[in-house]
C-alpha cells in the first residue's frame, strides 16, 4: 500500500474541515449581520488565504490523531510486553486514585479527569491484551469513534462560528474566552436560548453520516498497520507540515488587512482568532500601540484634564457650597441601546416608563458607552477610568483597592453596596467589588420565597427590585447615607422573564421583550422607592452598560457604543437636556459635582457641567481604543496602527440632532495629528498607571 494512502485518516478529515469552513464562509458572507458588499480581491482573499489557513490549522489540531495512529500496532500487546505495560497502567491508575498526586494538588476537577483518563486507557488496553480474538473489531470501533469525534468537533466549531457571528458579527475574540472560563452560564444561555436538541440531534446524524463515508475510506490505515519504518515516514512528513504551520498561520493572518473589517474577519481562522485572544487577554500597550515620550503624554492629558501631570495624578475637586450627602442609588441596565427609547426614533413603545422618567430627569443625550461587555461598563461607572487594551480591570488579578467611586463614598461615611440577580462570582464581579469596599448582595443572599421567576442568569428584575428596596430599607435605619449600585439582568439573551407582566410574553424569547421587562422592572422599583421615608433624600443615576450590539461596517461602529443616561431626584436635579457629547465615565464625577462634594480625585472622567470640560468620549473593545472628539474618531489599534474617521450624521433621521445616533464614518484625508496625540495621552498615562499600580486608592 502506498505511503500517500497511509495518509487517508489525515486528508480525508482535512477535506471535510475545509468543506465546512467554505460553507460557513459564504453563509456568515451572506449572514444580515455582515453590511456591507465585497471587492473581487477582498473575495480571492477571503478562500484563497482562508482555506490555505484553515488546512494549516487543522495540521497543528490533528496532532492529538497523529499520536493515536503512530500507537496502534499489534506488537506492543505480545508477551511480555503488554502485560508490564498492562500493570504499569494499572499501577499508575492507583497511584492516582490515592490523591497523592500533583493532581491533586492543583485541586479541582483535575483528579478526576486524570482518573477517567488513565482508567478509560487502561481499561481499552485490557480488553485488546486479553480478548486478541476480538481485537480488529475492538480497535475498528475505537478507530471509528475518533473519526466521529473530529467530524462533531469540526461541525461544532462551524454551527459556534455562526452562533459567535449572530451574536457579534465577527469570528471567535475575547468574548469567546470569557464564555469558555463560565460555562455554567453559557451553557445554560444556550439551552434557553435555541432549539439545542433538534440543533445536536441533526449534528449527530450529519456527523454519524459523514463518519461512517470517511471510515469507509480511511479504515485500510487499521486493516493493514503501517510497519515501524512506514510510521517514521508517515511521522517525518506529518512533523515537517506540523511545524511549517505554526509558521505560515502567523504569516497567513497578516494578510487580514483590508479596509473592510467584515473581509478581514472572514478571512480569518476561528480557531486562530480563539487561540490569539486567549494569550492576549492583556494586551501591553508600550508593545502594541502608538506611543508618545512620558512627559509629552502627561502634559496634553493635563491639557485635557486639568491638574494631571506625570509627578502626580491626584487633583484637588472643590465646591463652593456645602455638601450634600443624599443616598444614591445607582442602576445599569444591561445591554440598553439608546435606539431602544422613544426619544431615539424607535416606535414599539418598548420603554414607556423610561422614555417618561427620562423627560423629568437631567438627561444626558449624547453619552457614549465605553465598550461592548459589562464588565466595561462596571469598570466606567465604578474606576471612571478609559478602557484599556485587554481585558477589563474587572477580570484581572491586580483589581483591588482602586481609586473608585466606592472610595470617595466611604470616605464620606456612607455604606457601599453592589446588588446583582445572578451569581457575582461571574464575569470575576465578586472579587472586583468585594475588593474595592462593596458588600454584596446577590442571588446567594436570596431565601426561596423572594425568587419568583429565575434563568440561567439570575433572578428576575422584578425580584431584585424588591430585594433592593428591602435592602434600602433596613440600610436607612442605620442613620447613615447609602450607595447602592443596582445591575439588572433580564434584557440579555435568552430574553425569558415572567409571563404576564408586559404585552410581549415571556416564552417567546424576544430581545424587545427582554427591553419592556426591564423597563417594566424598574417601573415597579420606583412605584416602591417612591412610597419609601428616603426617597426624598435619594439620588438615582440610570444608564446602560452596554449597547446590544457591537457589529459594524468599522472597527468601533459609533451609533452601538450611544446609550442612554439620566440623573433623577425629584425637587433637587431640575428636569434638563445636557447634549455636549460624553462618556460613561464621566457620570459620577458629574454627580460628585452635584452633591458638592470635595474630595481628592484620581479620575480621568470629569464634571461634564463645570466650564472647564472638554467634550469627548472614549469608546474601545479590548484591542481596539477610540476617541471622539471634534466629530472625528481616532482609533489606536495594535502594532501602532492608527486610523481616523470623519463623523457626519447620516441624513433622513427625522429626529432632533440631539437624538440622531447614525453616522457615515469616512476615513480622513489627512491625518488630524492634534487628535492621535489626545488619543494617545488617554490611553498610554491609563496604560502606565495601571502598569505601575499607581490608580490605587487614596490612603488617608
Amino acid at each position: 500500500m502506498s505511503l500517500f494512502k497511509k495518509f487517508s485518516p489525515f486528508y480525508n478529515l482535512a477535506l471535510f474541515y475545509i468543506l465546512v469552513s467554505f460553507v460557513l464562509r459564504i453563509v456568515l458572507a451572506l449572514h444580515p449581520i455582515t453590511q456591507t458588499s465585497f471587492t473581487l480581491i477582498d473575495s480571492l482573499k477571503i478562500f484563497s488565504f482562508g482555506l490555505i489557513s484553515d488546512a494549516f490549522v487543522f495540521a497543528i489540531a490533528t496532532g492529538f490523531l497523529w499520536l493515536y495512529l503512530i500507537f496502534i500496532s499489534n506488537s506492543k500487546y505480545n508477551k511480555p510486553y503488554g502485560y508490564i505495560i498492562f500493570g504499569l497502567l494499572v499501577a499508575l491508575f492507583l497511584y492516582i486514585a490515592s490523591g497523592k498526586t500533583i493532581l491533586n494538588e492543583y485541586g479541582g476537577a483535575l483528579p478526576k479527569i486524570g482518573m477517567i483518563f488513565v482508567g478509560i486507557k487502561t481499561l481499552l488496553f485490557g480488553l485488546l491484551l486479553f480478548l486478541p480474538k476480538y481485537r480488529s473489531k475492538i480497535r475498528f470501533w475505537l478507530f471509528t469513534f475518533v473519526t466521529f469525534l473530529y467530524v462533531v468537533i469540526i461541525l461544532q466549531n462551524g454551527i459556534s462560528e455562526y452562533f459567535f457571528w449572530n451574536e457579534f458579527g465577527v469570528k471567535y475574540n475575547f468574548i469567546a474566552v470569557n464564555y469558555l472560563v463560565y460555562t455554567n452560564e453559557v451553557i445554560g444561555n444556550i439551552m434557553e436560548s435555541y432549539p439545542v436538541i433538534p440543533i445536536f440531534s441533526a449534528l449527530f446524524l450529519v456527523a454519524g453520516t459523514v463518519t461512517y463515508f470517511i471510515v469507509r475510506r480511511t479504515r485500510n490505515y487499521i486493516d493493514d498497520i503501517p510497519t515501524f519504518t512506514e510510521k517514521l515516514k508517515l511521522s517525518a512528513v506529518y512533523l515537517t507540515l506540523f511545524g511549517l504551520s505554526f509558521l505560515a498561520v502567523p504569516y497567513l493572518a497578516k494578510k487580514e488587512n483590508s479596509q473592510n473589517v467584515f473581509a478581514n474577519e472572514l478571512q480569518a481562522n476561528g480557531i486562530y482568532r480563539f487561540y490569539l485572544a486567549f494569550i492576549n487577554s492583556e494586551l501591553d500597550y508600550f508593545k502594541f500601540y502608538k506611543t508618545l515620550p512620558e512627559k509629552e503624554a502627561f502634559a496634553l492629558l493635563d491639557k485635557q484634564i486639568p491638574s494631571m501631570s506625570a509627578k502626580s495624578t491626584v487633583r484637588e475637586i472643590k465646591s463652593d457650597s456645602a455638601e450634600i450627602p443624599k443616598n444614591v442609588v445607582l442602576i445599569t441596565i444591561e445591554s440598553y441601546s439608546a435606539d431602544f427609547m422613544k426619544m431615539y426614533g424607535n416606535d414599539q413603545n418598548i420603554t414607556p416608563f423610561l422614555d417618561d422618567l427620562a423627560q423629568k430627569s437631567l438627561l444626558f443625550t449624547n453619552l457614549y458607552a465605553v465598550g461592548n461587555r459589562t464588565v466595561r461598563g462596571l469598570e466606567a461607572v465604578t474606576l471612571c477610568f478609559p478602557p484599556t487594551a485587554g481585558e477589563s480591570v474587572v477580570k484581572r488579578k491586580d483589581n483591588k483597592n482602586k481609586f473608585s467611586t466606592a472610595s470617595i463614598f466611604k470616605q464620606k461615611g456612607y455604606n457601599v453596596k453592589f446588588l446583582y440577580g445572578g451569581d457575582a462570582f461571574f464575569d470575576n464581579m465578586e472579587d472586583f467589588f468585594g475588593g474595592n469596599g462593596y458588600d454584596i448582595v446577590d442571588k446567594k443572599t436570596f431565601t426561596p420565597e423572594e425568587v419568583t421567576f429565575a434563568n440561567i442568569w439570575g433572578v428576575c428584575d422584578e425580584d431584585m427590585a424588591n430585594k433592593a428596596i428591602k435592602t434600602m430599607n433596613n440600610e436607612a435605619k442605620t442613620g447613615k447615607p447609602f450607595f447602592n449600585h443596582w445591575m439588572t439582568v433580564s434584557n440579555h439573551r435568552p430574553f425569558t422573564y415572567p409571563n404576564n407582566k408586559i404585552d410581549i410574553p415571556g416564552d417567546i424569547k424576544s430581545r424587545e421583550g427582554g427591553v419592556k421587562y426591564t423597563d417594566y422592572a424598574l417601573k415597579r422599583f420606583f412605584d416602591m422607592a417612591s412610597k419609601q421615608p428616603w426617597f426624598k433624600n435619594t439620588v438615582f443615576v440610570i444608564l446602560a452598560d452596554h449597547c446590544a450590539s457591537s457589529a459594524g461596517k468599522t472597527e468601533l461602529p459609533v451609533d452601538k457604543y450611544r446609550i442612554p443616561a439620566m440623573i433623577y431626584s425629584p425637587g433637587f436635579v431640575q428636569p434638563q437636556k445636557y447634549t455636549n457629547i460624553m462618556s460613561q465615565i464621566d457620570i459620577m464625577p458629574t454627580l460628585f459635582g452635584l452633591l458638592h462634594f470635595n474630595y481628592q480625585s484620581k479620575f480621568y472622567g470629569q464634571d461634564v457641567l463645570k466650564s472647564d470640560y472638554k467634550p469627548r468620549a472614549l469608546i474601545a473593545t479590548y484591542q481596539d481604543l477610540g476617541l471622539i472628539k471634534d466629530n472625528v474618531l481616532t482609533i489606536l489599534s495594535p502594532k501602532q496602527t492608527v486610523k481616523q474617521f470623519q463623523l457626519t450624521l447620516k441624513p433622513d433621521q427625522k429626529l432632533p440632532t440631539d437624538f440622531q445616533i447614525y453616522y457615515n464614518q469616512v476615513p480622513l484625508d489627512k491625518e488630524r495629528t492634534d487628535l492621535v496625540n489626545d488619543a494617545v495621552s488617554y490611553y498610554q498615562t491609563a496604560s502606565d498607571l495601571l502598569k505601575k499600580k499607581q490608580y490605587q486608592m487614596i490612603a488617608k
